[in-house]
């Protein structure tokens, strides 16, 4: 499994992200333009002293990422019409990919994907107005909870 973050924004989000990667052995990959340095200080301080155990991959745009994934799976996150994470059955090299924290994936990369998936939450702010509540998870919240949702399926699957 792999996680991509798609253009992030929050160096402090990717850091956190990246801690939970190398705390579940998941590579992580980065699709560029960032909206910060990969020297940023929230960056290294989120993720640590575990950055030597991070398999970080940069890509320029989602094209080169794409090119270098053709093989495998593409699992786009939105908190818009997906398949709800639970329901959803997670293969060992599928590849889970989470859009920028301002607007998320772009309906192109969403095509592009193989699946796309949302975490249920109870308290979602409806379009409509007739419920007010949150709009979104943090991305490193929604990545922590599909990590831990994806390995435990396969961990069960292959008998881990």
């Amino acid at each position: 499994m792999e996680i991509s973050l798609f253009e992030p924004r929050i160096p402090q989000n990717t850091g956190s992200i990246a801690r939970t990667c190398a705390a579940f052995d998941i590579t992580l990959n980065l699709i560029e333009p960032l909206g910060f340095k990969l020297e940023d200080k929230y960056l290294k301080r989120a993720g640590l002293d575990y950055w030597p155990l991070v398999k970080l991959n940069n890509y320029p745009n989602f094209k080169k990422f794409k090119e270098s994934k053709k093989n495998k799976r593409i699992i786009a996150f939105s908190k818009k019409n997906g398949i709800y994470l639970n329901r959803f059955r997670f293969l060992k090299d599928d590849i889970l990919l989470f859009g920028r924290e301002d607007t998320g994936l772009p309906e192109s990369v969403i095509n592009g994907s193989n699946s796309l998936i949302s975490i249920f939450m109870p308290n979602v702010e409806l379009s409509n107005n007739d419920k007010k509540g949150v709009r979104s998870l943090n991305l490193s919240v929604a990545c922590g909870i599909a990590i831990y949702e994806a390995n435990k399926q396969i961990n069960f699957q292959t008998g881990n």
